[in-house]
This record gives C-alpha cells, sequence and structure tokens, in this order.
C-alpha cells in the first residue's frame, strides 16, 4: 500500500539509473513501513517543467502515501532517507526537494476491484 511518487524536472531517460532509483525506493519504503515489497508502488515523473525558489535548477517534488497513520520519527526518518539518495542519485540537492507524506484511510485506497476495508 505505500506509495512513492518523484516529480523533477532532472532528465532520467536511461533504463538503468530509472530502474535502480526506482527499486531503491520501493525497497526503502518496505523498510520504512515493516511492508511485503509485494504492496509498494513507486513512479517517477521526469523532465517536469518546474522551479523551486524561482529557479529551475534541479528539483524534486515527492509524495509518498500509505494506508494507516505515520508517525513524525517516521516521517523525519524518511524525509532523511528519499532526500539523500535522490541527491546522490539524480543530483537533486536535498535542499530543493519538498516532500507531501499522507495517511491513507482503508476505505479510500482501492486495489483489485475492493478496497483494504
Amino acid at each position: 500500500m505505500p506509495l512513492c511518487q518523484v516529480f523533477t524536472n532532472v532528465s532520467v531517460a536511461a533504463p538503468v539509473p530509472r530502474d535502480a532509483l526506482l527499486s531503491e525506493l520501493s525497497r526503502m519504503l518496505s523498510r520504512h513501513f515493516d511492508k511485503p515489497e509485494r504492496w509498494v508502488m513507486t513512479c517517477l515523473v521526469p523532465e517536469v517543467a518546474m522551479t523551486f525558489g524561482g529557479s529551475s535548477a534541479p528539483t524534486a517534488f515527492v509524495v509518498v502515501r500509505n494506508v494507516g497513520t505515520m508517525k513524525p520519527e517516521e516521517t523525519a526518518a524518511l524525509s532523511r532517507d528519499v532526500c539523500a539518495h535522490l541527491e546522490a542519485a539524480i543530483g537533486v540537492p536535498r535542499d530543493r526537494i519538498y516532500i507531501e507524506f499522507g495517511d491513507g484511510r482503508e476505505h479510500l485506497w482501492g486495489w483489485n476491484g475492493g478496497t483494504f476495508a
């Protein structure tokens, strides 16, 4: 049920770096949420027209959602890990990344023709 979407103005066209980035984010969410990786979804949307602080230098907006309630210490740890990974993998400095965390309620999260309620 964990989902991580990365929107960035950086080009990540080559399949190997793109797949490695998504795979590592998937493993990371699995570990942080203590859920099997088979439930984790990752998404990368590169080359988005975007700015941060009035500049079009490399930047990213990340959305992390999960069914359940995330605690402040969990989001802090995940923010640290996601920012470090994006900085290393695609060169977006941590101070140019925003992350939005969202708790999902079971009846508002659908899968396989039903919901998790």
